[in-house]
């Protein structure tokens, strides 16, 4: 196998070799896992979920046999289940791992093989290192004995995850409302993009009280080749397409998509008669100001409360934190780091410290109960909200700009730079060697005053091949290397006006 681990695990183009996802892939890749396990457990167990993408089930089940071919107890779900679910699962049923087959948003063509540790949270650098050096030593002899995944599930070393479980995540969610009722005919329309996240989305928001809750046909049932939606990534326009008619036939309020593995959720608002699409950083602001205000007001704010963000995501955030009195703890870009400073607080018996955790990638979590973002649980305080200032007359764009009049406007923009093969990691060396050299180098027009390499480790955070910059215009530039597409990543922010 010539994958390598990335953000999480793998992810890449479903095909036949070495360089792509299918069975023989998998089986390497979960040798790894179950001889990686067996050096923290006597009696280690896994448990395994995956979403609508093409041979998900197929390879899920295959991870299961191997598994249980190796001597680790398998619980894997019995149908579709959102990553946040997985992340549960671990934690809930005392497994050594969690093993989800999904690639998240990417196209079609993609799936994944993402590995969570004992806490629930996506493996960070020093496991994933472990686990590929499992991979590297395993031999494909071992996963090839024709016993079924049928002949695993009579002997009990495959087991079906429970309704139970599932009820237990979902009522996990439901403890982070901030209010008992919704107060206002909130109108919402729900696509999952094809994906994991209808039954457990759709099924939280009626039970807090979204009545009148449309489903997008099209997009409603399982399917991996995404055919309204090619690219299902709930951060694009484009993804949000056909929901949009049905919010405008509907004359809707909300419009809420979540991306095939149900971790990111996508929002748009009827604002003034027009629809418009929210960035993950303005849900996250928003969020993070309607979370610590209804606590505040409740009197439900721990003490010494902490929110959790990337380095890449708005600085607006900062300042709300700052005037509510929150910690504000920042993290290198992946919510496997927002989910380890969790575990961190926990361990020190502080997890309830932790109120919400967030990156502008449309990533969300609401509460401790999971370790990875939350597309469940983000879709039901988002309609809480909604409805919440529905009721006085407002809609989330009259709350934005309420925030912007307080804390000031920032403008954050995302370039994607796309590249074959390994061309992404030569260009990161090139622009580490041209700053340098050449510190004072401009960039889009501005100089550039000052940088810090995250590959040397900054503020206490693990070496990261990542560069930011500070213009002369008063802007921030983060730049790095996707972790799991050949991609440049180049964020900007600025503050434009407060």
């Amino acid at each position: 196998m010539n994958l390598k681990f990335g953000t999480g695990g793998i992810r890449a183009t479903i095909g036949e070799g070495p360089d792509h996802l299918n069975l023989e892939t998998i089986r390497e890749a979960t040798l790894g896992v179950a001889a990686y396990v067996k050096t923290l457990s006597e009696e280690p167990a896994v448990a395994i979920a995956y979403d609508s993408r093409n041979h998900s089930e197929e390879f899920a089940k295959e991870a299961a046999r191997v598994l249980a071919l190796r001597g680790c107890r398998a619980y894997i779900y019995p149908k579709l289940m959102p990553s946040p679910a997985l992340s549960f699962a671990v934690r809930h049923l005392k497994c050594d791992a969690g093993i989800c087959i999904t690639a998240s948003h990417n196209p079609k063509d993609y799936n994944g093989f993402k590995v969570y540790g004992k806490d629930g949270c996506q493996v960070t650098n020093d496991a994933a290192e472990a686990i590929q050096a499992c991979i590297d030593k395993a031999d494909k002899k071992e996963a090839q004995d024709d016993l079924p995944f049928e002949y695993f599930l009579e002997s009990e070393d495959i087991v079906f995850i429970s309704d139970k479980t599932i009820k237990a995540f979902l009522a996990s969610i439901i403890k982070k409302r901030t209010q008992k009722e919704l107060t206002s005919d909130l109108k919402v329309v729900y696509t999952p993009l094809n994906g994991a996240g209808l039954s457990c989305v759709s099924s939280i928001l009626k039970y807090v009280g979204v009545n009148n809750l449309q489903l997008v046909t099209e997009q409603s049932k399982p399917d991996g080749n995404f055919p309204t939606c090619p690219n299902p990534n709930p951060e694009e326009p484009a993804a949000l397409k056909v929901a949009l008619k049905y919010c405008k036939k509907a004359d809707a309020d909300l419009l809420i998509a979540t991306d095939p593995d149900s971790d990111r959720v996508g929002v748009a608002v009827q604002h003034q008669g027009a629809w418009k699409q929210l960035t993950g950083n303005q849900v996250g602001v928003l969020l993070l100001d309607y979370i610590l205000k209804c606590r505040q007001e409740a009197g439900t704010l721990p003490e010494r409360p902490v929110v959790i963000k990337t380095i890449v995501t708005t600085s607006m955030a900062e300042r709300i934190a700052e005037h509510y009195g929150v910690e504000m703890i920042q993290t290198l870009t992946g919510f496997k780091y927002i989910g380890e400073q969790i575990g961190r607080l926990e361990k020190a018996g502080e997890a309830e410290r932790f109120v919400f955790g967030f990156e502008e990638s449309c990533g969300y979590l609401i509460g401790s109960y999971v370790r990875d973002k939350d597309a469940v649980g983000a879709a039901m305080l988002i309609c809480e909200m909604a409805d919440t200032y529905k009721s006085i007359g407002k809609t989330l764009v009259d709350v934005l700009k309420d925030l912007y009049r307080t804390y000031g406007r920032y403008k954050s923009e995302l370039k994607n730079y796309a590249f074959e093969g390994t061309e992404a990691q030569r260009r990161m060396r090139y622009i580490r060697k041209s700053l340098a050299e050449k510190p004072e180098m401009k960039m889009r027009g501005s100089r550039v005053l000052r940088y810090q390499d995250y590959l040397e480790g900054i503020d206490e955070l693990p070496k990261a091949d990542v560069i930011k910059l500070w213009m002369e215009d008063g802007s921030e530039v983060v730049i790095r290397p996707s972790g799991t597409e050949p991609k440049i990543k180049v964020y900007t922010e600025r503050k434009i006006d407060g």
